[in-house]
């Protein structure tokens, strides 16, 4: 693999993991309508190291937070055992509650996994799950500003994001966009469904990429090539911590519009470009 390859494919993850624009159905689409089959083929390992550069783009832009995260967990486990629990459940603890809730509605998808991976061959479905994805957008937009945090949302509410979230392993379906614009369904602040949605993500990247991992050391690991990977992977974390401040920025204002627009725009022309071929 050549450098500039793989500084490229760092951009892109670095840009397509973290906004709403769906990653899966972009590679898809190039696969199938610029002619350039065989582009997701790059090594399994480069993959596995590429998510991982973009996971550690989010432990540098929510580090405290995170931080926090883990030690109220290691003391609610500690406070379980002594079978004792705080008056007042510290906001980092209910987080830590709040993520395993919403990491859930994954299993679920784990016996279909190989018939969502399929979903990538239609384009038919990828053109429509743009458009539905640029409608939640849209809609987003419109919403009210909502007041629930981690001290307050419901389980019952980040089920249903953690829902949203296995919804967006079907490929067009981004998944900051599903998470994102569901929390603000849910009533959350908009600050908290962007935070949360990231948050929620660590999980899910993590245990995606250890089932991907072995499979990858199983196909072969080509080491000359392992400086050149890590390249890559530092470009996909700053761009992925660019686009996570980007994102932040824009949830605060509530225009989630441009994304919208720019899903339905390439969902319509997906759409035309299968039926009239």
């Amino acid at each position: 693999m050549s450098l500039l390859h793989s500084i490229l494919l760092g951009i892109i993850q670095g840009v397509t993991e973290f906004l709403p624009v769906s990653s899966s159905g972009h590679l898809a689409i190039a696969e199938h309508l610029l002619g350039m089959k065989g582009a997701s083929e790059i090594p399994g390992f480069f993959d596995v190291l590429l998510h991982l550069g973009t996971l550690a783009a989010v432990f540098v832009a929510y580090w405290g937070e995170i931080k926090d995260i883990v030690l109220e967990f290691f003391r609610g486990v500690g406070d379980l055992a002594r079978r004792s629990t705080p008056q007042r459940v510290p906001p980092a603890r209910r987080m830590v509650l709040l993520i395993i809730v919403g990491t859930l509605p994954l299993f679920l998808i784990l016996p279909i996994k190989d018939k969502i991976e399929a979903l990538s061959e239609n384009m038919i479905f990828i053109g429509c799950a743009l458009l539905f994805t640029g409608m939640m957008l849209w809609l987003c937009d419109r919403m009210g500003k909502g007041r629930k945090s981690e001290k307050n949302a419901k389980l019952t509410d980040t089920l249903i994001v953690g829902a949203a979230q296995a919804l967006a392993t079907c490929p067009g379906i981004s998944r900051s966009g599903m998470t994102i614009t569901t929390g603000c369904f849910m009533g959350f602040e908009r600050s908290f469904a962007v935070r949360y949605s990231f948050l929620m993500s660590i999980p899910a990247i993590l245990g995606a990429n250890i089932l991907a991992l072995k499979d990858a050391l199983e196909a072969g690991v080509v080491w000359k090539d392992v400086p050149v990977y890590l390249v890559g992977v530092a470009v996909a974390a700053a761009v992925g911590y660019g686009c996570i401040s980007l994102l932040r920025y824009i949830a605060g204002k509530g225009r989630f519009g441009v994304f919208a627009y720019y899903c339905w725009a390439v969902g319509i022309l997906v759409l035309i470009f299968t039926l009239v071929g």
